[in-house]
């Protein structure tokens, strides 16, 4: 199989014209790190982004950042922690999870709209993403939003190519808006609580005005006893103040601990990252529902078959882990969700990949219209064929 790796935008241009010509088909990929995630390949050669390096605008006082798509995420985070500043929605590291390798990179953090616990705080990537330039499938360069806020205007290709998971175009570069780096951090820790008195609890934690940056329930026996995780960010004297007030809000679901430091922030990258599932040989599923129904999903698909999970997003989004067998509990889960919430088949072998929808199925119309901006963007169908829907 080719692989291609083209150093400028007007190479992958060229490059991607040509496949358009020969009709070839072609897998994206950036650090290769979310290989795994969706339907198995259906290409014929492989446009890798890992040529298209660097940073090219660090504006710290405008709070903008732009890199190269094949740009290392480790090397934006680590010119952001410099001038003191981070990425809003704290993106997942997938290595572990997928037993992958490689460096993951910005641009696939785009592709992927890749998000962690901080979402409920900051948005998600595509919140923060204000600037895209891509290829499209006619070897054109497109150019959509810009470099400050108020320079995404017309037709939002930006919000568009994130989540798209390079089934519409190969991103060469990417501008996201970013923050100062909090002051302190501290996680308050609720230990023993079942799942609907976590959910209760950090469904009031996220309703006041103490402004939750994280809130994770961790049941018993994910990796030790019932533990609930409300983080809180910000200058000393307000993190202190709202920690109290927190505390005395969360009274009847018992006396919290407070943590800090590397204790806390393992404990949030076990969450961000999945550690518990890692390593395991189990289909990994990524639930997303209200999170006051996140108990009696996991109920109804733990009655249909052995599973464990946890939650995060204040109860919102559910990580589960069930036997790679069969369907992998794609019927259990699918009617789980069904009527308030979605479901991606995040990890699993390719057979089971390859027989049972990984990303939610669609309604008839919205399958019309995915289908007619697959056509807009990718005519002939070059890219990532078939990675979200089969057929697309």
């Amino acid at each position: 199989m080719s692989i291609y790796q083209p150093r400028s935008e007007a190479e992958a241009a060229g490059l991607i014209g040509e496949a358009a010509a020969r009709g070839e088909r072609l897998r994206l990929v950036g650090g290769g790190t979310r290989a795994g995630i969706g339907r198995p390949a259906q290409d014929e050669a492989t446009l890798s982004a890992a040529g298209l390096t660097g940073i090219t605008l660090y504006e710290p006082a405008e709070l903008v950042i732009a890199a190269r798509a094949g740009t290392p995420l480790a090397e934006v985070e680590a010119r952001l922690a410099e001038g003191g500043q981070m990425l809003p929605f704290e993106p997942m590291d997938h290595r572990a999870l997928m037993g992958s390798t490689g460096a993951p990179t910005i641009g696939a953090v785009a592709a992927g709209n890749v998000s962690g616990p901080r979402r409920i705080a900051g948005g998600a990537a595509r919140d923060s993403l204000i600037g895209v330039r891509f290829v499209n499938g006619r070897g054109e360069t497109v150019k959509s939003g810009g470099r400050v806020m108020k320079n995404v205007t017309g037709l939002d290709l930006v919000k568009l190519m994130a989540g798209s998971w390079g089934t519409l175009g190969f991103l060469t570069e990417v501008t996201f808006k970013v923050l100062p780096v909090p002051e302190r951090t501290a996680t308050l820790v609720l230990a023993g609580l079942d799942e609907a008195r976590a959910v209760e609890a950090m469904s009031l934690a996220l309703g006041s005005p103490f402004e939750i940056t994280g809130a994770a329930h961790l049941p018993e026996g994910i990796d030790g006893p019932a533990r609930t995780l409300l983080r809180i960010e910000g200058f000393t004297a307000s993190v202190d103040y709202r920690l109290g007030e927190l505390t005395r809000l969360l009274r009847r679901f018992g006396k919290p601990e407070i943590q800090e430091g590397e204790t806390a922030g393992k404990l949030w990258l076990s969450v961000r990252d999945v550690l518990p599932f890692a390593g395991s040989d189990e289909a990994v599923w990524r639930l997303s529902t209200a999170p006051g129904r996140g108990p009696a999903v996991t109920a109804a698909i733990a009655a249909a078959r052995p599973a464990r999970w946890f939650y995060d997003w204040g109860g919102g989004l559910v990580w589960l882990a069930t036997p790679a067998t069969g369907d992998a509990g794609a019927q259990a889960v699918r009617a789980a969700v069904a009527g308030g919430g979605h479901a991606t088949l995040v990890r699993a072998p390719d057979s089971v990949r390859a027989a049972v929808p990984v990303f939610e199925p669609l309604s008839e119309p919205l399958m019309r219209i995915t289908a007619g901006l697959k056509a807009a963007h990718d005519p002939a169908g070059l890219f990532n064929p078939g990675r979200m829907y089969a057929g697309i």
